[in-house]
Parts: C-alpha cells; sequence; structure tokens
C-alpha cells in the first residue's frame, strides 16, 4: 500500500504538478481511507469494493465534516483509485453507480476596499515601527503583490526575482497545471518590492527567489500565509485573513469598478469562466446590500 501510495503521489506531482499542500492533503486522505479498510479486513486494493467504499463515505459523513471537506476526501480516493487501475493494480471502479452529494457553493470571503486599505496602512514598514521586525519590507511587499495581482499563494511563493517586469508593470507567474500567465502588478506592489529587495542582502540574480525565508532560502507557501495571518492580527482584525482572502478581494474589487469577467478570469488563472462567475454573485449581493440600504422604496432604505 505505501508503495502504491508513493507511486500515485510522485504521477501527481512530475505529471499534473501539485503543490507541495495539495500532495499532503491527498496523502492524509488516502490514508485515512487505507486505515477505514484495513479495519474492515480489506488491507489490499482488490478488495476495495462498492459496499466498502458506501462504508468509507457513512463514515466521513457520520464525522459531522462539512460536505466540502467529505467531497475533498471522496475525490482524492477516487483519484487513487482511477490510477490504481490505469496501472493494472484494481480491475473494477467502486465508483460506478455511487451517487455523490454536490458541492456546497459558498460565496467567497472578501475585505472590503476600506479593510485592504486598513491592512495595508498598518503593515506600511513606516508604520509598523518595531512590531514589523527585520522582515517589513518582505511582509509589506507580499502582502502589496497579493492583493494587487490576485495570486495565489503557492505561485506568489514560487516566483524568482526575474519574473517581475518592474519596467512594464507585469510578472510571470506559474499556475495551476503548469500554466504560465502574465498579470499586471500595480505600482504601489512595485515600489513595495524595490524597496524590499533594496533592503534585502545576498544575490539578486534573476534566478533567485523573489521571497527568502530566515533562514535565506525560499519561502514557503505555509509560511508566506502564516505572514499575512500576522499582519491581520496585527491590524486587529476581528476575523482571520489569509492570502485566499486577498485573492477573492482582488477578483471582487476589479467586478465592482468595472472590470470584465474575461479579464478577471485570465488575471485569476482560471481554466474556466465559470469558475469565475462566483464573484459575480458577490457583486450582486452587495448590489443588492446597497440597493435596500438606500433606496426610499426599497423596504429598508433610509426614509430620511
Amino acid at each position: 500500500m505505501n508503495l502504491l501510495l508513493e507511486r500515485f503521489l510522485l504521477h501527481l506531482r512530475s505529471q499534473r504538478n501539485f503543490s507541495r499542500h495539495t500532495l499532503r492533503a491527498y496523502k492524509r486522505d488516502i490514508e485515512e481511507f487505507a486505515l477505514y479498510a484495513s479495519a474492515h479486513n480489506a488491507a489490499v486494493p482488490a478488495a476495495w469494493d462498492r459496499m466498502l467504499l458506501r462504508g468509507y463515505i457513512a463514515h466521513v459523513n457520520g464525522k459531522g465534516r462539512s460536505r466540502n471537506t467529505l467531497l475533498r476526501k471522496i475525490s482524492a480516493v477516487h483519484s487513487f483509485f482511477s490510477h490504481l487501475i490505469s496501472e493494472g493494480a484494481m480491475t473494477a471502479d467502486p465508483f460506478e453507480l455511487i451517487t455523490l452529494p454536490r458541492k456546497e457553493k459558498r460565496l467567497p470571503r472578501f475585505l472590503s476596499e476600506g479593510e485592504v486599505g486598513k491592512l495595508a496602512d498598518s503593515s506600511e514598514p513606516a508604520n509598523a515601527g518595531e512590531n514589523g521586525g527585520r522582515f517589513a519590507d518582505r511582509d509589506y511587499a507580499i502582502l502589496e503583490l497579493l492583493y494587487s495581482s490576485g495570486l495565489r499563494r503557492s505561485e506568489a511563493a514560487g516566483m524568482n526575482i526575474g519574473d517581475v517586469d518592474f519596467y512594464g508593470g507585469f510578472a510571470r507567474v506559474m499556475g495551476k497545471g503548469s500554466r504560465e500567465r502574465m498579470v499586471p502588478i500595480g505600482d504601489k506592489a512595485l515600489k513595495a518590492l524595490r524597496a524590499y529587495l533594496n533592503s534585502r542582502p545576498g544575490p539578486k540574480a534573476p534566478g533567485t527567489p523573489l521571497f527568502l525565508n530566515s533562514m535565506g532560502r525560499r519561502l514557503s507557501d505555509h509560511g508566506l500565509a502564516l505572514i499575512i495571518k500576522k499582519l491581520a492580527r496585527r491590524a486587529r482584525f476581528a476575523r482571520p485573513v489569509n492570502p485566499h482572502s486577498l485573492r477573492h478581494s482582488f477578483a471582487t474589487h476589479l467586478l465592482d469598478n468595472g472590470c470584465d469577467l474575461k479579464s478577471v478570469q485570465e488575471m485569476l488563472g482560471h481554466k474556466n469562466l465559470q469558475t469565475t462567475e462566483i464573484y459575480t454573485h458577490v457583486s450582486l449581493e452587495r448590489l443588492k446590500e446597497v440597493y435596500s440600504r438606500t433606496h426610499p422604496r426599497s423596504g429598508g432604505g433610509n426614509k430620511g
């Protein structure tokens, strides 16, 4: 089982360019299934049938986890089964004739433009003071880049210095599925990146990682996420903020200010336009809220 799992993870890493974070999640989910299977006298793939799979789904569902968590775990196991079938380790697909629950459609959480401004102001090195520490320039540059360009945390962490075109105002980003794209970078983010690189010791060749950790090595995507959480706590945000919150905010604010959906899709690196359309729902909900609060005949407007 361990060898089969390692070969599967190698396939995901080399052929499908899965991130380290996704690989860890897949490994954890498949190991959970394997423990369940072993406890039910089905330790080898040949014994993994539809009845076992139904029992596992009921087992995970009974733990009170969200529907999306359940679907993520099922997806990991399904991908593993498909790989085993292609390798000849399984002959039948237990997922046939199994009806899966639909994914919950939740609107993404984002910050208002005012909240982004508050976060940026408190994180700016000149305002952070001693709280900023010796990495204040780096942390502020990360924040500005994420909001300016809507990058995933893995995309920002994977960038090299040469990926930033300081004169053209663009960055070359390697997204999911090894799909490369060019994204614009705003003036504030470019200024923050210049200040960070000017203050950073060590080599600054084009192939050098853009963001370094305290050991002088490439900052991990997990480390990058911790930096954003730290900045939000320091700005006294009551709710958690992470890199994806800034990505959601980037897309929502672009649409709120008139950007077309296709352009947002290209900047986010979404393969399908349907993935980007969730942000139109966010903007419409905000529009309805403003209308209800301000129109005199909306039922909830200011009558004064």
